[in-house]
């Protein structure tokens, strides 16, 4: 029988996600539960851990255990530190913070990273990292651009296998904003969706004019007929997500980028970037778990030295 080597745990605002792990970081088993920190009555973490993987902590009780994600944050079980950039696998796992369950387990927040761009504005992520250095491990290149695609998209450059920075777009929370609480909602109908008028949304995201131009071009091409309802969504879509793009991508040195999360939005941001002429392909799709088993393994070896 496989032995279990390490417990991943990759809990977010909205979702939980637990893998049983071998020692070479195969995932032998997935537990998923609509469990994120913002659905735990009262703050109760550590009653919410032992009734999502309780058993699993009985039947691998000498198994490292780590989380990683918005449960490290401060409306999370504990705030795991800001690492600032630049940081590599090794880094992230000497600044993890320590916690011991009521049933006396110890366990293991992985950090967030922190950087500051050109003009000094910081930025922050967590729970992104552990994909990152999992997905630069799988794929075994020390230098790439990552993007993870998602309410608050990331754009991520790694070299020398560490995480030297970062942006973060809202691309995601404001085409949600923008679709149900303003008057661009009005004329659209949300359960269409059509490619074309996608990708003329990201065609669009080219012209002059900017971002808030162009938002109301949306608003004005409907009342023309230019945009019917069944098409205003996608075209909506595809113009917030071409802005991130053209920002995100304006002096890409021309190498692939690589696409981390889930697979249909995955597949959107592939094809606009391929439309205005930027090579993408996905990324592993073990990489959250690699990454937490790389975190184990250093815990483990630490214990060893």
């Amino acid at each position: 029988m496989t032995v279990v080597t390490a417990l991943g745990i990759d809990w977010g605002t909205s979702s939980f996600r637990a893998y049983r792990l071998d020692a070479e970081g195969g995932v032998l088993d997935v537990r998923r539960a609509d469990a994120g920190i913002r659905a735990i009555d009262d703050g109760d973490f550590d009653g919410a851990f032992e009734q999502l993987v309780g058993d699993w902590l009985d039947a691998a009780p000498d198994a490292p255990v780590v989380l990683s994600g918005m449960i490290g944050s401060r409306q999370g079980w504990l705030e795991a530190p800001y690492l600032a950039c630049p940081a590599a696998v090794g880094d992230l796992a000497g600044a993890m913070a320590p916690l011991d369950l009521a049933r006396g387990r110890r366990v293991y927040l992985a950090p967030g990273l922190s950087t500051r761009g050109a003009s000094g504005v910081p930025d922050v992520m967590r729970g992104e990292e552990v994909q990152i250095l999992g997905a630069v491990d799988r794929l075994g290149v020390e230098r790439v651009t990552i993007c993870l695609p998602g309410s608050h998209s990331k754009w991520v450059q790694v070299d020398d296998a560490r995480v030297i920075g970062f942006a973060t777009y809202m691309t995601g929370e404001a085409f949600e904003a923008l679709r149900r609480h303003t008057i661009l909602g009005r004329t659209i109908d949300h359960a269409a969706w059509d490619d074309p008028a996608f990708l003329a949304g990201v065609d669009r995201s080219g012209d002059d004019g900017g971002l808030l131009q162009h938002l109301f071009g949306v608003r004005a091409a409907g009342l023309f007929g230019e945009l019917e309802p069944t098409t205003a969504g996608a075209f909506l879509s595809g113009l917030i997500i071409g802005h991130e793009l053209r920002a995100a991508t304006a002096s890409h040195d021309g190498s692939v980028v690589y696409l981390i999360g889930e697979g249909g939005l995955v597949a959107l941001y592939g094809q606009a970037l391929r439309r205005i002429g930027v090579t993408s392909r996905e990324g592993p799709p073990d990489a959250a778990a690699r990454g937490l088993h790389l975190l184990a393994e250093h815990l483990r070896e630490h214990h060893r030295s």
